[in-house]
């Protein structure tokens, strides 16, 4: 930790900083990773040095810095440094996305842990940014095509189709045979009400 401080203050003002410098705060994160106070002494070096948007295109650092805001109950601040880091791995950062609206709530509510349909809930209500989805929230719904080809097979064939059936039709809507399956059971479902 005091090579990295040394470093750091000697490299202050090189744009950019040494790769070595972003190796070495890479490795403490991970390093520290169950150590806050240590993690949190690093992360506030790194978070008021010139340089902290380098250290923002690694993964393990912005990992870091998102875990030490939580821990400070700063999620504002841990949303705005994810919409902002330069990190490529965007998959990750919507889940870290997700874990701050998670653990806002379970403040909120006062507990440990948070029912599927509550992540769900959560999720929809506090959509990740277009800065960590460039290509637009995944859509949860089926083709119009797709949807009409089921409705169809529920009406002409069967509203409860068989393993083979199901099979078929995965191979003719390019789904998997599980979605295939739990859609009918919706349908059904919806059916009923």
């Amino acid at each position: 930790m005091n090579e990295f401080m040394a470093m750091l203050k000697k490299n202050e003002n090189e744009h950019p900083p040494p790769t070595k410098l972003l190796n070495l705060a890479e490795q403490l994160c991970r390093e520290l990773e169950s150590s806050t106070p240590g993690l949190e002494k690093l992360v506030e070096a790194m978070m008021e040095c010139r340089n902290k948007r380098y250290f923002l295109t690694n993964i393990h650092v912005v990992r870091a810095c998102v875990s030490v805001h939580i821990h400070k109950g700063q999620h504002d601040a841990a949303c705005r440094l994810l919409e902002y880091c330069k990190a490529e791995e965007k998959e990750e950062l919507v889940q870290l996305w997700h874990e701050i609206h998670y653990r806002r709530l379970m403040e909120k509510h006062q507990t440990d842990v948070l029912t599927a349909l509550q992540k769900f809930r959560c999720r929809k209500r506090n959509p990740p940014p277009i800065s960590l989805c460039p290509e637009g929230l995944k859509s949860r719904n089926y083709s119009e095509e797709v949807r009409q080809q089921l409705y169809r097979f529920a009406a002409e064939v069967t509203a409860n189709p068989n393993k083979k059936q199901r099979e078929e039709l995965a191979r003719d809507t390019n789904l998997q045979p599980t979605q295939i399956y739990n859609w009918f059971a919706n349908y059904r479902r919806r059916q009923k009400s």
